[in-house]
């Protein structure tokens, strides 16, 4: 992956203002169109089938019109594909059998852990194709959209399609940088495993807290997992902390033994963790093999509560 290409405006060569169609006005595509409006261009049609996009299409989009998918693709120059992962080739798909696609038309979906070969139905229509990722989370509320500027964005395109992909990244407020096909699915997987799996992290520890009689568990979690991830972006593994990088056994069984008796559903999440955990910490020379071992053959007889 090479590093963020950084420039100020699409410039003079930037493409004509474009007919914009949204399918899936959810918390992603709705945001990308105003980006998009905001931009100069002019959002014509959108698609959201649940209570909620419709109700954030008419915050973020107002005044355009809620069609079906085939009517908003062959209204617009450019399609904004904002559907989950595993309705995206269907989608794609059922669309061409219908012909609604034409030759000169731009589409791009949102998909992190698709690349350009799902729009091959489109393509071979004559569409533009392209692969825009925003390397951000998204929770439906009204701060969304600033939160798009200076975003990451995982482009993949033909080669000769890339100013076109960046220029489009720019004129959201984004910033692109380039995730071949073939490294599509491994750079999802890593965002998942940063982003969402974090959500998860947290949440767990905040319950973790409570049932150890805190009532705020965000007081204590927030400056401890702010600098924790600090540590982390910027001194990688050499920022651990804690009992594993220490080798303190006793300390974790401990921890197995609480969690077992008290938050029994946490104990499968807390092993396999500690175990990747340690994994890492002697990989990076934090630990010894001998000071490892230990840790390891605990966490391989933890028997996980059903």
């Amino acid at each position: 992956m090479k590093q963020f290409r950084r420039t100020a405006s699409p410039g003079p060569d930037a493409p004509a203002r474009l007919r914009v169609g949204v399918v899936g006005a959810g918390r992603v595509g709705a945001v990308l169109g105003a980006a998009l409006a905001a931009a100069g261009h002019q959002v014509v049609a959108a698609a959201g089938l649940s209570a909620a996009s419709q109700d954030r299409a008419q915050r973020l989009l107002p005044g355009v019109p809620l069609l079906p998918t085939d009517e908003v693709v062959a209204a617009s120059d450019l399609v904004v594909l904002a559907v989950p992962d595993d309705a995206l080739p269907g989608l794609v798909a059922g669309l061409a059998e219908t012909g609604v696609w034409r030759r000169g038309q731009l589409a791009f979906h949102t998909s992190g852990a698709h690349g350009l070969a799902v729009l091959a139905p489109a393509q071979a229509a004559g569409v533009l194709g392209l692969a825009l990722h925003p390397a951000m989370t998204f929770s439906g509320g009204p701060e969304d959209l600033d939160r798009l500027a200076g975003t990451p964005f995982g482009v993949t395109s033909l080669p000769e399609h890339r100013p076109v992909a960046e220029t489009v990244v720019l004129e959201m407020g984004g910033e692109p940088f380039w995730v071949a096909e073939t490294d599509r699915v491994l750079y999802h997987a890593a965002l998942v495993t940063g982003a969402n799996h974090l959500v998860t992290l947290v949440a767990e520890a905040a319950d973790l807290l409570r049932t150890a009689g805190v009532d705020q568990p965000a007081r204590v979690l927030g400056p401890l997992l702010g600098a924790a991830l600090h540590n982390g972006l910027r001194r990688g593994d050499a920022g651990l902390t804690g009992p594993v990088s220490r080798g303190d056994v006793g300390t974790v069984a401990g921890h197995v033994a609480a969690l077992t008796q008290r938050a029994p559903a946490a104990v499968a999440g807390y092993v396999a963790m500690a175990r990747r955990t340690t994994e890492r910490a002697q990989a990076a020379g934090r630990l010894k093999p001998h000071e490892a071992q230990p840790l390891t053959d605990l966490l391989d007889g933890v028997e996980v509560p059903s």
